[in-house]
């Protein structure tokens, strides 16, 4: 039933008239832009992660040369980027218990953006503790008073994917509140 709030329109009619059937190609692309948000929340987070380890996991090693002493402590910036791929994994296990085939196009979308929102969230985050693990740890190596400030900064640019996963996990709440729409 296609009501006022929720039309179909067909894209062949010039004038926009409302129509009540759906294409097969249509209704499968429904459930595709649901699995994008699984894949959007899971690659982003999962490419900040990465890229944070690996240019902190440099710094580790190449302080580690001169300051052996210091690799435990200067661990903390690899521990807190692989943290941002769990993010995107919970968030990613939500939308995939979610999918179904007859999916309403509002909960794909609302899917996409969770996955998108968590995705890229973590992925700017991960790149922030990259940049900021690289950077203390070398400089801790070299002054040892710089250690909470590095602590401090990592927390703040770990939290830039907590605020993601927090927006994905209240928008995939709402993913279900579709009215069914064609």
């Amino acid at each position: 039933m296609v009501s006022e709030l929720c039309p179909v329109y067909s894209v062949s009619s010039p004038s926009l008239v409302a129509v009540s059937n759906v294409t097969t190609r249509q209704a499968s692309a429904k459930p595709f832009i649901g699995s994008m948000g699984c894949v959007c929340a899971i690659v982003f987070t999962c490419f900040g992660a990465a890229y944070g380890t690996a240019k902190a996991g440099v710094g580790v090693c190449s302080t580690a040369v001169l300051r052996p002493d210091l690799v435990v402590k200067n661990i903390v910036p690899v521990v807190m980027a692989g943290i941002i791929g769990i993010y995107g994994l919970v968030v990613s296990v939500l939308v995939a218990n979610d999918l179904k085939q007859n999916l309403p196009l509002y909960t794909g979308l609302v899917q996409l953006c969770t996955g998108l929102s968590v995705g890229l969230a973590g992925l700017a985050s991960g790149f922030a503790i990259g940049v900021v693990g690289d950077a203390g740890v070398r400089g801790t190596a070299q002054q040892p008073r710089l250690y909470v400030g590095m602590i401090l900064i990592l927390i703040f640019a770990e939290v830039l994917g907590l605020y993601g996963l927090i927006v994905a996990l209240l928008m995939n709440s709402r993913a279900k509140d579709a009215k069914e729409c064609i």
